[in-house]
């Protein structure tokens, strides 16, 4: 008998195998491919108008373990249609290292059995009310928001409509924005449920992933604490997906197969027929809009637990307090921290840029250090004492011959975290202070450092965004946005969008324990008034007005978007192509093509870039237009093609 097997492989159909054994759809299967052994499944429909005549190879062995769901397989197909991904590395997303892996002994899920106890938490009645609407439906599909202020206890409400569904024998998968940091929420979920969850990531161990993945795929481990690559997991009775901090940008995935996270979990749970929950304090534009279209339910947590106040916050101009040369700190920041102090408060001095500096200057022939595969400034470590590409990872040390005479004098322009705690430990040189980075808090280190962060043994903070990724810092109480003007810069239809979540996410990190707390905006800008808008406690205000822009201009959600990214070592034959490429395109698809245009960051990892992007109606069609017109055209020797559909980024 013949079946379609498919490959965890770049082809986009299954091939047609023989087989005396008794498979159905969804089975793991050993077949020859050409000289090798390849691990492939059972797919739901055979190679489409093939009429080569070929010889049909035999199936050589069934893998006894749960078969891969008919739904999950509906979405991996759905999946590879909408993100123009070829449906053999959509399945290989499922697989682990192109492997299907077998039921290990019982005691290899000991650490993960779900032995439910009793809850330690009181609801509030607000809190309640919002598990109530979570509850309703949810036997089958239907998109939740849970919007709740920061530090309004959205955690607990979730954890009770998990618990809910465990309680009835169903899986659940809790999907995260930062996994790398996940000692605290374990904690948390430990406390509730009194069992450990199973995390998911790209730093777990092989063997460890093995346990994980064959306990997902028999129904043995119950929930799944996860980075975007958990959303894959071969789950055979998954109940709930859980998004926490659904508008965080970390779930688009940019790299290798582009999706986005967020949208396709959404797109599972309709296959699956299951309830999704989004949690956040202030939705994405997208989310937004379906909400005011009743497409998705809603339910807000305006009160802090305990009623813990919101942070004020209080604008320091520096167009009224002049600061000292090479420093970026104004003297009454310096005097209201010191105030804070006195009182036991941890601090945060908030600045989105890693490093010492993002540019190295020689002070006598002035030019700077820039990344020989990318085209961009290398930004110096200090700490390291070296300059690093935070695109392709290249380094170098801070030493070159200088045109001019001898060795180049370098100064440095505009400060990084590592520059700001310099100037923090000058002006408070007996308190213990700590960088709260990627570059310092993804080392083995780390649940000491937010241990001793928990327990008040740092006393000053200077972090990136990582630090308002959903922590929970009991004493800090007073934080510094060094220069809001930073991160208001550049041309990204997102921009505000991006604003608003981080201030609110950030001003979230204060004041959660009931103490007052206070975040302070250094600035230059005049426009106080934006200020006041993205951190007005309604958001509902500025995503309405955000909406009407975009409407206006028709713009993401009210228009699709698909970036096309050619790359190619030549940078005249690839913009020559990419000429070609867009006539081509013209000609054949009832969308508007724009561009070519190069790329912000022209060159990456020694290839130049060339963006086109087509706009057109939020349908699958336009995908499948653009799948076949693509399998058409003979790109040049060298050239790539990378498709984003719905980009985030323009870089």
């Amino acid at each position: 008998m013949k079946f379609p097997i498919l490959l965890p492989n770049i082809f986009n159909h299954p091939f047609t195998y023989e087989s005396n054994f008794k498979l159905k759809v969804g089975d793991y299967v050993v077949v020859p491919f050409g000289k090798s052994k390849i691990i492939g499944v059972v797919w739901d429909e055979f190679e489409k108008n093939n009429k080569k005549s070929f010889k049909i190879k035999k199936v050589l062995e069934k893998i006894e373990i749960s078969a891969l769901k008919k739904d999950t397989i509906k979405f991996l197909n759905w999946f590879s249609q909408y993100n123009l991904i070829p449906k053999g590395m959509a399945l290989k997303m499922t697989m682990l290292n192109s492997n299907a892996i077998e039921k290990f002994k019982d005691e290899k899920y000991r650490d993960y059995a779900a032995k439910l106890k009793d809850s330690p938490f009181e609801l509030s009645q607000e809190q309640k009310k919002s598990l109530k609407l979570m509850n309703k439906l949810s036997n089958k599909f239907r998109v939740h928001v849970l919007q709740g202020t920061t530090g309004s206890g959205k955690t607990i409400i979730y954890f009770e409509a998990l618990k809910r569904l465990i309680n009835k024998g169903f899986q659940g998968l809790i999907l995260l924005p930062e996994i790398g940091l996940t000692g605290q929420f374990e904690q948390k979920f430990f406390e509730f449920f009194g069992f450990k969850p199973a995390v998911w990531h790209s730093g777990i161990s092989k063997k460890k992933k093995e346990v994980i993945w064959s306990g997902v795929n028999e129904g043995i481990i119950k929930v799944i604490i996860g980075a975007r690559s958990s959303l894959f997991l071969p789950f055979k009775k998954l109940g709930l997906i859980i998004i926490d901090e659904e508008h965080d940008q970390s779930y688009k995935q940019d790299e290798g197969a582009i999706y986005n996270a967020r949208d396709m979990a959404i797109v599972r749970a309709s296959f699956e027929n299951i309830p999704i929950n989004l949690i956040t304090a202030v939705p994405s534009i997208e989310t937004y809009e379906n909400i005011k279209k009743g497409k998705y339910s809603v339910s807000k947590l305006n009160q802090r637990y305990q009623d813990a106040a919101m942070p004020n916050y209080e604008v320091i101009n520096l167009n009224n307090s002049k600061l000292e040369k090479q420093t970026w700190l104004s003297k009454e920041i310096i005097k209201k921290v010191n105030d804070h102090l006195k009182k036991k408060d941890q601090i945060l001095f908030f600045l989105n840029r890693r490093g010492f500096s993002p540019l190295a200057l020689c002070n006598k022939c002035f030019s700077n250090f820039t990344c020989p595969n990318c085209s961009i400034n290398l930004v110096y470590h200090k700490n390291k004492n070296f300059l690093l590409c935070h695109y392709c990872g290249f380094k170098s040390l801070l030493d070159r011959d200088c045109p001019k005479d001898g060795k180049c004098d370098f100064i440095f322009s505009g400060p990084g975290v590592e520059r700001i705690s310099e100037e923090v430990k000058r002006n408070f040189p007996n308190k213990k202070i700590q960088i709260f980075s990627s570059d310092t808090m993804n080392k083995k280190d780390a649940t000491d450092k937010l241990n001793k962060i928990l327990n008040n043994e740092i006393e000053i903070l200077v972090g990136t965004q990582l630090i308002s990724k959903g922590f929970h810092f009991p004493n800090l109480n007073c934080i510094i946005v060094v220069d809001i003007d930073l991160s208001t810069q550049g041309h990204d239809l997102r921009a505000a969008e991006k604003n608003l979540q981080l201030y609110h996410q950030l001003s979230g990190r204060a004041g959660r324990t009931g103490k007052p707390a206070t975040v302070y905006f250094q600035t230059y800008s005049k426009n106080i008034k934006k200020i006041t808008e993205i951190t007005n406690s309604n958001p509902d205000i500025f995503l309405d007005r955000e909406l009407e822009i975009r409407k206006k201009n028709k713009l993401p959600p009210f228009e699709r978007f698909i970036s096309l990214i050619l790359t190619g070592e030549n940078d005249e034959k690839l913009e020559r192509d990419a000429f070609y490429f867009k006539t081509f395109l013209e000609k054949n698809i009832s969308a508007r093509v724009l561009g070519p245009v190069s790329a912000p960051i022209f060159r990456l990892k020694r290839k130049y870039r060339v963006r086109l992007l087509i706009r057109g109606s939020k349908s699958l069609k336009l995908q499948n237009s653009i799948s076949e017109l693509i399998s058409k055209y003979k790109f040049s020797n060298g050239i790539k093609l990378t498709v984003d559909v719905d980009p985030i980024n323009f870089n």
